[in-house]
């Protein structure tokens, strides 16, 4: 499958439509059964304390799956994503009742490049606080 999106229809600034993604955390013991990373500060709000965290955070990679969300929507091809890169700034941190925590993405090219790929940045933030740096994608456009 290609990205729907065609080269020639994006200009650098170009934003793309925005993401919200509640985090549970009956999500985070989900992905900790996928990803096998089963570190308590993920699910265990005790220790997650006693090292020194306001609660149990989301993982740094889940974070990171839910940001890229907004590009993938976007072009309609996971596989159009060529390179994905961020810095992990400030945890998402995930209280323990039904609402849980946010984490909401915004996103817009940031350059063309050759090729028809173009390079998207992207902010993601969580309870009004930038959780991840340096977000920035590849992408290969029809």
């Amino acid at each position: 499958m290609a990205a729907q999106i065609n080269y020639a229809d994006v200009e650098v600034g170009t934003e793309l439509p925005a993401g919200s993604f509640p985090v549970l955390r009956s999500t985070l013991v989900r992905y900790a059964g996928a990803s096998g990373d089963f570190n308590p500060i993920h699910w265990n709000e005790k220790f997650a304390r006693e090292v020194g965290l306001p609660d149990v955070i989301a993982h740094g990679m889940f974070t990171m799956a839910e940001a890229i969300r907004v590009v993938t929507d976007w072009t309609g091809d996971p596989g159009a994503v060529l390179e994905y890169g961020v810095r992990f700034i400030k945890p998402v941190v995930v209280p323990n009742d039904d609402r849980g925590a946010v984490i909401e993405v915004t996103a817009k090219v940031a350059a063309k490049l050759d090729e028809n790929r173009v390079r998207v940045d992207l902010t993601a933030t969580s309870a009004g606080l930038k959780v991840l740096g340096m977000s920035r994608a590849v992408v290969q456009l029809s």
